[in-house]
């Protein structure tokens, strides 16, 4: 058996109809999900992660200030410790712990910051040791980072910032230093105007990156030299077809365990993109669009040993699974759906 933890947006300001942490047991063996747990918790659960021993999870409160640690029981359900209030940093988006285990580090998207939290041994929270603010373009303003993320060795964090008229959209380097949790800068890069930058993921070989920019609709290759923490720009590709004509909202970027597939989603066009990354060089060539089954696909991840892929559809109130073929370039829909309300994040455990 693995296990499954759904996290869901809640409130009637989203339109949203989740109610808590969902808990889903896996039979490894057929595929099916049973539901085992549904957790009542402050509103919008949104985003989470376990610590490395996975003993703990972590969510945070999408559209609020709060921060929540459960522990990981016996049976696999969850059990609250306890809520800490970041009190500036609105609506956190993102949540990932170090290498060392001492410490969780939160993006918030109004908020503008990222903070660094020490984890204490019982799994709560403890004191916030560590702030990175990113001005806006006025005074009093700020940019609104929406993730942050690790390189390979977990020595650098990339944190991805929009504009969305008041800030930058931009991407951060950050140097971490686990002996006190701080961060220092080593690189940004601004985004084209108006491309609104969301998600970034980071090739295996710490070389590259590839950043999925929400508004413009591009997914976006750079190299990345992590003796120094520079990254350098390299390509552009469109991650809607040429035919299409409407709108869309890029929204997660993702490589598969080799790194030989970037795949990306839109919303608005309800699809998944497919490229092919060149393992000499980096760059990228588009394979292919694959309907998500669903509408709004904020969220997709795979299963701990990537034979399955997830696609999140926060509108339809589902879960869909697919298959990759990386040598042939395709997705293939395996035929399950699960349903749940307002899906925005899944956590796998074994």
């Amino acid at each position: 058996m693995s296990y499954a933890y759904v996290g869901c947006r809640s409130t009637e300001l989203r339109n949203a109809r989740g109610k808590g942490l969902r808990v889903f047991e896996i039979n490894d063996r057929t595929g099916e999900w049973k539901e085992i747990q549904t957790l009542k918790t402050l509103d919008n659960p949104s985003y989470q992660c376990m610590d490395l021993e996975e003993k703990y999870l972590y969510s945070v409160h999408g559209d609020f200030t709060q921060v929540s640690s459960y522990r990981i029981k016996e049976d696999h359900t969850l059990e609250h410790i306890n809520t800490i209030d970041t009190v500036d940093g609105r609506n956190p988006v993102f949540i990932t712990p170090d290498k060392t285990n001492q410490y969780l580090l939160v993006a918030t998207l109004q908020g503008g910051r990222v903070y660094v939290i020490k984890r204490n041994d019982d799994g709560s929270l403890g004191d916030i040791v560590f702030v990175h603010f990113a001005p806006g373009i006025k005074e009093g303003s700020h940019s609104f980072a929406h993730q942050c993320i690790w390189d390979q060795t977990q020595t650098y964090l990339f944190v991805v910032y929009q504009g969305r008229d008041q800030g930058y959209g931009q991407v951060k380097v950050l140097k971490f230093n686990a002996e006190d949790g701080s961060l220092t800068q080593t690189d940004e890069f601004k985004a084209r105007k108006g491309a609104e930058p969301r998600h970034i993921a980071i090739h295996p070989n710490n070389k590259w990156a590839y950043l999925i920019n929400e508004w413009g609709n591009t997914m976006e290759y750079f190299a990345f030299d992590p003796e120094t923490g520079k990254l350098t720009p390299r390509q552009y590709l469109p991650t809607l077809p040429e035919t299409y004509t409407g709108d869309g909202q890029a929204s997660a970027s993702l490589l598969n365990q080799d790194g030989s597939i970037l795949i990306g989603s839109n919303r608005m066009h309800e699809s998944i993109v497919l490229y092919r990354v060149n393992q000499d060089t980096g760059y990228i060539s588009t394979l292919g669009w694959y309907p998500t089954l669903g509408l709004t696909p904020r969220f997709m991840t795979f299963n701990k040993d990537y034979s399955k892929f997830y696609v999140a559809n926060e509108d339809s109130d589902t879960i869909v699974e697919f298959t990759l073929d990386a040598a042939r370039g395709q997705m293939y829909y395996t035929g399950n759906i699960i349903h749940t309300e307002s899906p925005v994040c899944i956590v796998f455990k074994d």
